[in-house]
């Protein structure tokens, strides 16, 4: 199985439909160039006041990760 790895943030903001915005700040090919990411984007202006927010997640490549209709109510 091939995986890449999604670096995500999420931080609540009120204001927001939902109460949370999440951001994909970008796909890597491992673990590694991932936490990389991690350690220069928690540097960054806005980032930094809330590092708690990011979660890297591996994600299987050439998968149907949807399997199932849905419906809408």
């Amino acid at each position: 199985m091939k995986h890449v790895y999604l670096l995500w943030y999420t931080y609540v903001d009120e204001t927001l439909d939902g109460g949370e915005d999440v951001m994909l700040i970008g796909v890597y090919s491992s673990r590694e160039l991932a936490e990389a990411a991690l350690a220069r984007t928690s540097k960054l202006r806005g980032f930094s006041d809330q590092i708690e927010g990011f979660e890297i997640s591996p994600y299987e490549v050439d998968t149907d990760s949807w399997k199932a209709g849905f419906t809408i109510v």
